[in-house]
């Protein structure tokens, strides 16, 4: 099994008593963390749950938490000694929280749960499991551990981000990290070998996503109208948000618009980027820039150039380094991300020195001392690889 960097947290957290919740899409490897999780556990008073089976939401649809309490002893679980409960898509049963509230208070339970809505997660356990969980979340493969589930050698790539160019690495890693830019980082799409299936598989995610999370965590009966969005949105990548536009494409009323896309937003479908300012005021006022949260979706969505491939990949690859933010004055002077609130970031498909003197110069002008321009293909020394981010 190949390991995520994410399961260091995960096993530290496993003598902790709260409980270790994992969130993140569809597919992305929440199971197998979970399976990871119990292989660690020196204990045979265990059991891993899929929700997804009937069976298995019927323990816990049961009138009272003694009728779940039976079933979950007939599973094997002895409630007389330390537990450990694993429950997989734990958004299927809207109402599990009470009930793991009750066995946490009153045995010695240690509860893994994994589920793919953060708006679910962060809301109803926040009110449920007040001070008596933590939740981790889960994303696509990044480019190291993409490198490691290719069986490919990583003790050369490089623990400080943002590196001077270096030719030798570029060669060693520019077609993998090409493939990884086109087809993103579900485990399952980048450990298979053939392109056609690859995509393939992408569309299967995308299916799966929309029939099954979207109508079971939401009241959108619509799913036509929703994938319409989503190939609208597709095309539009690394741009701001504009409710009314869509709304006037899609001949949907502007909050139904809005509604979808925090929808797709809280099931980790897209991320939302928002513009940074001094003027706190002005930021809450201005458009959010759009991404989607794996290459490998975009790919199988629309035909993106690869220019903007890269910059949705960047802002991914940004987002596991801090806060993520884009920069935009009203005379159209734009800088494609600011990360933590200090560093000044430009994405280019071939950067060339006067790309970099434009970003510095930009930065400047703001007050940001730190600025990197970050491309694909050499054509300048002043730039980093995309491919050390």
């Amino acid at each position: 099994m190949k390991e995520r960097i994410l399961y260091l947290d995960l096993v530290k957290h496993l003598v902790n008593k709260q409980v270790t919740v994992i969130s993140g899409m569809r597919r992305v490897g929440k199971t197998t963390a979970l399976k990871y999780l119990l292989e660690h556990i020196d204990s045979d008073n265990k059991i891993y749950l899929d929700l997804e089976k009937i069976e298995n939401r019927f323990i816990f649809n049961q009138p009272t938490t003694k009728d779940v309490q039976i079933s979950l002893q007939i599973e094997g679980i002895d409630f007389e000694r330390k537990a450990f409960i694993a429950i997989d898509e734990i958004q299927l049963v809207p109402t599990i929280t009470s009930t793991i509230k009750y066995l946490y208070d009153n045995y010695d339970i240690k509860f893994l749960v994994s589920g793919s809505s953060s708006f679910y997660l962060k809301n109803h356990f926040t009110e449920s499991l007040a001070g008596r969980k933590t939740i981790f979340e889960m994303f696509p493969l990044t480019f190291n551990e993409f490198l490691n589930f290719k069986n490919v050698e990583v003790s050369s790539y490089p623990r400080e981000k943002f590196d001077e160019f270096n030719m030798t690495f570029y060669n060693k890693y520019k077609n993998l990290y090409i493939e990884y830019l086109t087809f993103g980082g579900f485990p399952e799409v980048v450990t298979c070998s053939n392109e056609k299936d690859k995509l393939n598989y992408l569309k299967d995610i995308i299916n799966s996503y929309i029939e099954l999370d979207v109508k079971l965590l939401s009241d959108f009966s619509q799913s036509d109208n929703l994938y319409k969005l989503i190939r609208l949105l597709s095309s539009r990548a690394g741009n701001k948000v504009e409710y009314n536009k869509l709304s006037a494409i899609l001949g949907l009323n502007r909050q139904k618009v809005k509604d979808y896309i925090s929808l797709l937003k809280y099931t980790y479908f897209i991320k939302l980027i928002p513009p940074y300012s001094n003027n706190p005021d002005r930021e809450i006022a201005m458009q959010k820039k759009l991404y989607f949260a794996d290459n490998g979706l975009l790919r199988a969505l629309s035909n993106n150039n690869t220019g903007a491939l890269l910059e949705n990949s960047i802002a991914n690859q940004l987002s596991n380094h801090g806060e993520v933010q884009y920069y935009a004055r009203k005379t159209g002077q734009e800088i494609d991300f600011i990360l933590n609130k200090n560093i000044a970031i430009e994405v280019k498909e071939t950067p060339v020195d006067s790309d970099f003197n434009t970003l510095e110069r930009r930065a400047k002008s703001i007050g940001l001392k730190n600025y990197f321009l970050v491309g694909l293909h050499p054509a300048t020394k002043k730039f980093v690889w995309a491919g050390s981010i």
